[in-house]
């Protein structure tokens, strides 16, 4: 693999065992990141990391669920350990839960979704804050979905979670855009070819929706040249 725009940088993918995780941190490490995979499943990240080295790249995967107890504390600790700056983080991870109606939401089910979807995006924040600071350039970009901005009929429980997210998320990065060299943008891939895309839309075509490699080469192109502090695009591709 030839040195690349990310040559030297360091990047952590949340929810990186499969689909534009996976894709993702494949394009990161392709550019010349040392890539840091984190997801639930230790099988699936594997998978990623050895197509990762059979193309020439580095990665390190790191198996945990982002939502137990000071589970993101100890991968900040142990991230910090070995790495002085973090220079690309893509928050990624997240559940779709239940589609329903608002007023037959399962809140026990609702909790665990705002959960994983917000408050765990809130930790990673926190812990990975002094190693994102520490880069020159450091880059923040979270993966959204348009429910997040335009209600939809049954999508309240998701939607409601990804709006919340992009607000902690823009808020982190109104804070941080005058203290040091961090941009916090958001990326909305639009209809993707995912497992989560074919749990809400079980009877839709997969070849009619674009592959996870399409949105993944643009997050990996926002990080690798940059972009404005708020940046929100869809990648329509």
């Amino acid at each position: 693999m030839h040195e690349g725009a990310l040559s030297g940088r360091t990047a952590l993918v949340t929810g990186a065992s499969r689909g534009i995780g996976a894709a993702t941190a494949l394009e990161l490490a392709r550019l010349g990141a040392h890539v840091i995979l984190t997801a639930r499943t230790a099988g699936g990240l594997e998978e990623v990391e050895e197509a990762i080295f059979a193309a020439g790249g580095s990665a390190t995967i790191a198996p945990l669920d982002l939502t137990e107890n000071d589970s993101i504390a100890r991968l900040g600790e142990a991230i910090s350990g070995r790495w002085t700056a973090l220079d690309v983080l893509v928050l990624n991870a997240a559940t779709l839960g239940t589609l329903s109606a608002v007023p037959v939401i399962d809140f026990k089910e609702f909790a665990k979704v705002l959960t994983l979807n917000v408050t765990a995006q809130a930790a990673l924040l926190a812990a990975f804050d002094p190693l994102l600071k520490a880069a020159e350039h450091a880059r923040v970009i979270g993966i959204t979905s348009a429910v997040g901005r335009t209600a939809r009929a049954y999508w309240g429980v998701y939607g409601a979670s990804k709006a919340a997210f992009e607000n902690l998320l823009l808020t982190y990065g109104e804070e941080v855009a005058n203290l040091s060299g961090v941009r916090v943008g958001i990326v909305d891939p639009g209809a993707t070819r995912t497992k989560m895309r074919a749990r809400a839309f079980p009877g839709e075509d997969p070849e009619t929706v674009k592959a996870p490699e399409v949105v993944a080469q643009r997050i990996a192109a926002l990080a690798a040249s940059g972009f404005e502090a708020g940046h929100f695009e869809r990648v329509t591709g």
